[in-house]
């Protein structure tokens, strides 16, 4: 989120120069970035599949075009630091919407320290130098963070992080090409000056390859609702980089909104704490194994995880268990159909039923 903030200062840089053509060279190179950053990994990356080029479609074109497109055009009219916040506003809906998509409820706490986020951010919007216009961006930019994040959950439990912004990538820079070809011609390339250059650079490494693999590894690891909370920290790199970038301090009460946003994610943070112990102490509790059950309701993909407790009759079960035997037991199945078992044997062999 640090990286997302600095883009909006970043971005302004490119708001002379031909922006679409300037966005399809970032994309571009963030995917190849990507694809030998992976090679060099080991990771293996597997083809998406039916509707799921649909959601990766609808990322690129939302959560990356969109998005582009907005901080460009409303750096013209609003100060970094409107946009910035206009990100951090999205933790409210994220706190919401994003559990509903990944099978679970709302948590209180997390939706009350989204609110306290929401609020500190509206704050600065409230003040910050901007005019009719650059609210209208400002409001583009909330919802196309939003999708960027909200779109990615029905696939990221297959795909993965780095499939979902490799996909996503080379899709936006298509996208980007294609405008740029149409509206700032196949020389557009050539009008980019040194610091137009600079810019993509930043752009290409920082805030997409690296910054998409992060983020969406944050969001599969922690749930939209607690990975979403980081967003607040984008207002305040989006202030730092504008003053870095020569542009005016931001107000003193625009710095007040920002504490407000910070309020908001240490009691979200704090709250998420506290949760997490309770659920574990309560999924202890008695028995030396605990069992995890996700069905995701978009893709109808589920599966069950059967795992000594962190306990310990978890740990006496862990102890009597032969060397090399497997610590735990997946079942998976889609649509309703036949489960299918995997257990992991001392040799590495997969016995399937």
């Amino acid at each position: 989120m640090i990286c997302v903030g600095g883009s909006v200062a970043v971005s302004g840089v490119l708001a002379h120069a031909p922006v679409f053509t300037a966005e399809a060279l970032r994309y571009t190179a963030a995917c190849l970035i990507l694809l030998v950053l992976a090679r060099l990994t080991g990771r293996r990356l597997v083809m998406p599949r039916g509707t799921e080029w649909l959601w990766l479609t609808g990322i690129a074109a939302t959560g990356l075009v969109l998005f582009n497109v907005a901080l460009v055009a409303g750096s013209r009219h609003a100060e970094p630091a409107v946009l910035g916040v206009a990100v951090a506003c999205v933790p409210a809906l994220l706190a919401v919407i994003g559990p509903l998509l990944e099978g679970s409820r709302p948590r209180a706490v997390l939706v009350a320290a989204a609110l306290v986020v929401t609020c500190g951010a509206a704050l600065v919007q409230g003040l910050g130098r901007t005019d009719g216009l650059g609210v209208a961006w400002a409001a583009v930019v909330f919802g196309c963070e939003a999708a960027f994040t909200l779109l990615a959950i029905p696939v990221l439990g297959r795909l993965g992080p780095w499939v979902v912004s490799v996909h996503t990538t080379w899709i936006a820079a298509v996208i980007f090409a294609a405008i740029g070809l149409v509206h700032e011609g196949p020389g557009a390339a050539a009008r980019l000056d040194t610091e137009d250059w600079l810019a993509v650079g930043y752009l290409a490494v920082a805030v997409t390859a690296v910054a998409f693999v992060m983020w969406y590894s944050s969001v599969g690891r922690l749930g939209a609702s607690r990975a979403g909370l980081l967003t607040g920290v984008a207002p305040v790199a989006a202030a730092a980089a504008g003053v870095l970038l020569g542009g005016p301090a931001p107000r003193p009460l625009v710095w007040a909104g920002l504490a407000v946003v910070a309020a908001g994610l240490a009691l979200g943070l704090r709250g998420t704490k506290a949760e997490t112990k309770a659920e574990t102490k309560a999924e202890t509790k008695g028995t030396g194994t605990h069992r995890r059950q996700a069905t995701h309701p978009l893709t109808g993909f589920s599966s069950t995880t059967f795992q000594p407790a962190p306990g310990p009759c978890g740990q006496l079960m862990a102890a009597g268990r032969p060397a090399g035997q497997a610590t735990s037991t997946t079942v998976a199945s889609a649509g309703g159909g036949a489960p299918r078992e995997a257990l992991k044997n001392s040799s590495g062999a997969h016995q399937t039923s």
